[in-house]
């Protein structure tokens, strides 16, 4: 290649000074010549805003990368070499909704689990098979490399219900939890290596290792001991009781507080819902804070403010996938990817988040074997939701949708499975024309 050209879809989103700034820190070994911005109509302003802080950034960092804007995607996917998604379809203002409604019937509300992971996922993955399409056309050998949400999701419908092979889906969980463990122990972040093995926003860090020695053991105990296992932006941090995590044995993510401390995470965005908004209304005035910043002319970096929207670690996650398939470094990273028989208690052609060794070919799965006993019934319980919740995003059918949602660990009930479902429905009719037209 003479260059690499980036398209990113959902270009207007605060996260992509994250994403250019990665990409300007390793201009030396990722010779990234073009980056196509790409938005809709709706998103023009804030494409503009961000578009215009991302050309001020490269000019300061005195690196020859061009900056494109455009609402037409197809034109910007021409010859493209990696394609990432990062969009939210219907904006903050659909996740409230995916927040709020569960919360009416005693369900936890929150962007990738229960009813507003389903929900995202009916909305989100119909646009990621038409971006497939698009790509077939425009850019055959591209990577597509998504960030979208729920991106086990979205990968699984990718892999099951289009040709395209070439679909790794990415987060930024597990290298959070890797910099936690490295924080922890006051070491440098490459001293530590976990292998990552489950679902996205379910996957355990099966073995952690400090200089090439295990340490699972002891790392969990001292970080029960101190109640300081760890969370995210979006996520409280309850703690967890110290018995369980040694029996356990293995290290949870963040996401793991909704299905195992269920109640007291309910209780608390109940509290929140009230006191100061769900985590979407948050967002936005977190939002609205860090565009002000960006219409700054004399910003030309990336705000320190970004890091309370809670995606730490975006472009290291991003960039240091592309970088190894570029220069083929054959590396070992966590990514969502097809399973291969990695991991014995899910389908060999499901997708799963696991460590790779990033090749130039793509990603190739370490077998891990099987999960501990402990988790295979959760893990399994999840991907069975994802795949009918896909199949019921692809075909629009309204009891395949009911079936996802009542097999959801937690929704109670066939019958409040049903209510939620109706009412997130209509509340989301704008996004779903195939369900609504089936439904009326």
């Amino acid at each position: 290649m003479n260059g690499i050209k980036i398209v990113t879809i959902g270009g207007g989103s605060s996260y992509t000074p994250e994403l250019i700034e990665g990409f300007i820190k390793r201009y030396d070994e990722l010779p990234v010549n073009e980056i196509w911005l790409v938005d809709i109509e709706a998103g023009k302003e804030k494409l503009e805003i961000v578009g215009d802080l991302a050309k001020r950034m490269v000019k300061e960092a005195n690196v020859p990368i061009n900056i494109h804007l455009t609402l037409d995607r197809k034109e910007a996917l021409k010859n493209a070499d990696f394609v990432t998604t990062q969009f939210r379809v219907g904006q903050l203002e659909a996740r409230a909704k995916d927040e709020r409604i569960p919360l009416e019937y005693g369900v936890i509300g929150q962007e990738t689990n229960g009813p507003g992971g389903l929900f995202k996922g009916l909305r989100t993955i119909p646009v990621i098979l038409d971006i497939v399409k698009d790509m077939e056309e425009q850019c055959p050998n591209a990577w597509l490399i998504n960030f979208t949400n729920p991106a086990g999701m979205v990968t699984e419908a990718v892999l099951r219900h289009s040709n395209w092979k070439k679909v790794i889906g990415l987060c930024n969980v597990p290298i959070g939890m890797k910099m936690m463990v490295a924080n922890f122990l006051e070491v440098e972040p490459h001293r530590v290596e976990i292998d990552f093995a489950g679902l996205n926003h379910m996957v355990f860090g099966l073995h952690i290792y400090v200089d090439g020695k295990e340490t699972t053991s002891d790392v969990l105990k001292r970080m029960t001991e101190t109640n300081s296992t760890g969370t995210m932006e979006n996520i409280v941090d309850l703690g967890w009781e110290p018995s369980f995590i040694e029996a356990l044995g293995v290290l949870p993510c963040p996401y793991h507080r909704y299905y195992f401390k269920t109640d007291e995470m309910l209780d608390n965005e109940k509290e929140n819902a009230v006191s100061s908004g769900t985590r979407a209304e948050v967002v936005k005035k977190l939002e609205d804070e860090l565009f002000e910043l960006y219409k700054d002319p004399t910003l030309s970096i990336k705000p320190p403010q970004l890091e309370k929207r809670g995606g730490a670690y975006y472009s290291e996650a991003a960039c240091s996938l592309i970088d190894s398939i570029y220069n083929d470094r054959r590396d070992i990273q966590p990514v969502n990817t097809i399973n291969r028989g990695a991991i014995q208690s899910i389908p060999y052609e499901s997708a799963v988040e696991i460590s790779c060794v990033i090749t130039k070919e793509g990603p190739k799965p370490i077998i891990m074997d099987e999960l501990p006993v402990a988790v295979q019934g959760l893990v399994s319980q999840i991907k069975s939701f994802e795949r009918i919740a896909a199949d019921s995003a692809v075909s629009g059918d309204y009891n395949k949708a009911l079936l996802a949602m009542t097999i959801n660990p937690l929704v109670p009930s066939d019958t409040i499975a049903k209510k939620i479902l109706n009412e997130m429905l209509e509340a989301h009719k704008d996004y779903l024309p195939n369900f609504f037209e089936k439904v009326q």
